[in-house]
């Protein structure tokens, strides 16, 4: 409850509030109700007694101050009116009393208040707001460094990790209008609740903003969808991780990475936002590497594998829209993917040879004689789309052509064929004289990424008896 009279609050290191001494010393006079509190110099002003020290900054949150000086008239333990920076006319309203200052500038701004001074608000919120968290608070000594802290609880993917406190968590909430305590399902393999609060921790970690908050959330929701899979996707000894791929004004507005080096470092949201959620599934879930996550090798994308497609510079429709959002509807496309293999072609000029490049690239996905449980993403940049934009190939266009060339005879599938071992029995191939298409059980489809420069495509295979089908959600703030 705030005292009954007038409030001001100050700062030493503010030049208006040193002006407005004499002001001070006139409502001192005139109030006896007065108390000044001073955020930065407890003798500060001098010429006021009984200056209460606030460099706790504590009442000054509870009065919501964010410009210095403010005056506050106080009734019943309430605000009633109040005074930002130095306004003749409006102290003398606020105060009841006139004339103020009278030797002074009529109007003076007023300098930011020091709980607006960066991280000190999360600070404050946390220590004297309403913040509370359910998840497990640990405290470790002052000798104990915190990011090695976090290393010996196993929290980290091997990387050095930001520790989570109280107030990067508060911040990172700021970032959602979803609360806290919202359950967005069920995480493998342990299947605990997975909450918003819970993924604000991992996206600390991983050291997101929170203006990533929602893609990352998004990102979680669409690897609990039955489509995706993600118990398969941990257990298995394949290569694979989950890939995120993002679509919308929200990409933009974050500043993620569509072009030059797109699945490469340098780019803080593509980095961090796909580090998140793989450490959500570690944290949350349980899923780590040797438990339940049985990768022979894996893949360096299962750190972080996630970047916008490109879709400003891109003639062809987008990969969301294809899905039926909305060319200004921002959203998340969650699949599986076991690195990028590059498709280097520097000589094609026209959109038949080039599309002949690509399924020879794409036929040797997973293995040559391989046309079950291949799923694949070709990743067309900005050289290779010019030689089919020129031509007037649509996508569609391109995709026709690649499945005509990509059915593959059936006696080259065969075990023994060309004199490997591996390949498939008769029996799954009725006709030996007929073709079966390269992704039989799985999909293959087409997004646009990558710099101007290079002749280069690639393609992201995937296993498709994990998850065929890419699950694109709309990104909710």
């Amino acid at each position: 409850m705030l005292p009954d009279g007038l409030v001001v609050v100050v700062k030493h290191d503010c030049p208006t509030c040193k002006m407005i001494a004499p002001v001070l010393q006139q409502l001192a006079a005139a109030h006896p109700l007065l108390t000044v509190y001073t955020q930065d110099d407890p003798a500060f002003p001098s010429e006021v007694p009984g200056v209460v020290d606030d460099t706790s900054l504590e009442q000054s949150f509870r009065l919501g101050i964010q410009i210095v000086p403010t005056l506050v008239r106080t009734r019943d333990g309430r605000e009633v009116a109040r005074a930002v920076g130095w306004d003749r006319s409006e102290w003398e309203s606020v105060s009841n009393v006139a004339p103020l200052g009278s030797a002074l500038p009529g109007s003076r701004p007023g300098c930011g208040s020091l709980t607006e001074e960066p991280g000190i608000a999360e600070r404050l919120a946390v220590r004297y707001g309403n913040v509370t968290f359910r998840s497990r608070r640990i405290e470790i000594p002052e000798s104990t460094d915190p990011i090695e802290a976090c290393y010996d609880r196993g929290w980290s993917d091997g990387l050095p990790v930001v520790p989570p406190t109280p107030e990067r968590v508060f911040a990172m909430l700021k970032g959602t209008r979803r609360a806290p305590q919202d359950v967005l399902g069920k995480i493998p393999p342990d299947y605990a609740d997975c909450t918003v609060e819970k993924v604000a921790i991992n996206a600390v970690l991983a050291g997101c903003k929170p203006e990533y908050l929602p893609v990352v959330l998004t990102a979680v929701e669409a690897s609990l969808h039955p489509d995706f899979g993600l118990h398969g996707v941990l257990a298995t000894t394949n290569f694979i991780g989950p890939v995120i791929m993002v679509n919308g004004p929200m990409a933009r507005a974050i500043g993620m990475n569509a072009r030059g080096n797109a699945f490469g470092q340098g780019n803080r949201a593509n980095a961090t936002i796909g580090r998140a959620l793989q450490l959500v599934v570690r944290n949350v879930g349980g899923g780590r590497p040797g438990e339940v996550d049985r990768a022979t090798l894996g893949n360096p994308g299962k750190y972080t594998f996630c970047f916008a497609e490109d879709e400003e510079g891109s003639a062809w429709e987008s990969f969301a829209v294809e899905r039926g959002f909305g060319k200004d509807t921002s959203t998340v496309t969650l699949f599986v993917g076991d690195g990028a293999a590059p498709i280097v072609d520097e000589i094609s000029r026209t959109p038949e040879s080039l599309a002949r490049s690509y399924a020879a690239c794409l036929r040797a996905a997973h293995h040559p004689k391989k046309v079950i449980d291949v799923a694949a993403f070709l990743v067309v940049t900005p050289e290779h789309a010019r030689v089919f934009q020129d031509a007037r190939w649509s996508k569609q266009r391109l995709k026709t052509e690649l499945e005509t060339l990509l059915q593959i005879p059936v006696r080259d599938l065969l075990r023994g064929a060309h004199g490997i071992e591996a390949g498939i029995l008769p029996s799954d191939a009725p006709d030996p004289d007929g073709t079966l298409p390269k992704f039989r059980t799985g999909g293959l489809n087409i997004i646009r990424a990558g710099g101007s420069a290079g002749k280069f495509s690639a393609y992201i295979s995937g296993l498709g008896s994990i998850t065929i089908n890419p699950v694109t959600k709309e990104i909710t703030p």
